[in-house]
């Protein structure tokens, strides 16, 4: 899950973090705290399927 955080002057004005894959894909921009819901979100979902329940 590997992320870039843009912090810039219009990031540092409207009080939001623009974000894109490594890959070049750009997310947009959302709050801090959303942005760690959503990671911790994506984080707690690995491994949680496994082979057996793909069976």
């Amino acid at each position: 899950m590997p992320y870039l955080l843009v912090i810039g002057d219009k990031e540092v004005e409207s009080g939001e973090i623009a974000v894109r894959t490594r890959k070049g894909v750009d997310l947009g921009t959302m709050k801090l705290d959303d942005f760690i819901s959503k990671l911790q979100i994506e984080v707690n979902s690995r491994g949680k399927i496994t082979l057996e329940d793909s069976l």
